[in-house]
């Protein structure tokens, strides 16, 4: 075990490194969808898969929130949930990506029936929820980080698809547009709970190795899309 135990500075730059090199832009389904050169039956395809990670994503931050040691966490973690299930006053994530299913052609009963889930989709990201189930708090605190790689490329996903896929109805890109400030403000939440509770080089290799893997949770989602709506090797 190597017992250097890092800066804040350079934890935050290897935590960054993952992304540059692991985070699922980098997906040929996912270069294919942002140069506008998806199918509609592909693009579709994407929508629905990503529809099961979507409404899990409050079931891991439920399962994180039980474990975080503090009434003042809590009160910031649970932030996240809201924004997916919504709230009496609004709808919520989970909400905004069906409409988005909608808008691209989906009806709802399919999105909410989840026949398009592929089966490797529902093992990765049920691995992902276990992962946060299973793991100490900071641990799955530090797999959600993610986000802080995500408002760049959502931000290009809102422009790209206005421009490169006009045939879908505006009002389905209204997660995207929540999620150019939540995002943020939850990415930097993690970041600060992980820089702050990281103790020793071991608490650092872990959480850097959490994000290693929640970036091959999003890869291997991809990854069975790919294969089930493969591109043409000369499109590649």
């Amino acid at each position: 075990m190597n017992p250097y135990l890092l800066s804040n500075e350079e934890l935050t730059m290897k935590l960054r490194e993952v992304g540059e090199l692991r985070y699922h832009d980098k997906h040929p389904y996912h270069v294919r969808m942002h140069e506008g050169k998806l199918s509609p039956e592909q693009l579709r395809a994407w929508v629905a898969n990503r529809f099961y990670y979507q409404k899990n994503i409050p079931v891991k931050d439920a399962l994180i929130l039980s474990k975080l040691p503090s009434k003042e966490e809590r009160r910031k973690w649970i932030q996240r949930i809201m924004d997916h299930d919504g709230t009496a006053e609004h709808e919520g994530g989970i909400e905004a990506w069906i409409r988005l299913g909608e808008a691209v052609g989906i009806p709802r009963e399919e999105m909410l029936d989840e026949r398009h889930v592929l089966p490797a989709v529902r093992f990765a990201v049920d691995a992902y929820v276990n992962f946060c189930r299973l793991q100490p708090w900071l641990i799955a605190v530090a797999s959600s980080l993610t986000e802080m790689f995500a408002p760049v490329l959502i931000s290009h996903r809102i422009a790209i698809f206005e421009q490169l896929y006009p045939w879908i109805k505006p009002e389905g890109l209204e997660y995207f547009k929540a999620r150019l400030h939540q995002a943020p403000r939850d990415a930097d939440h993690g970041l600060e709970l992980v820089l702050r509770e990281c103790k020793d080089r071991s608490d650092q290799d872990q959480a850097i190795a959490a994000l290693h893997f929640k970036c091959d949770v999003l890869w291997a989602m991809l990854d069975a899309l790919l294969m089930a709506y493969p591109i043409a090797e000369d499109e590649r």
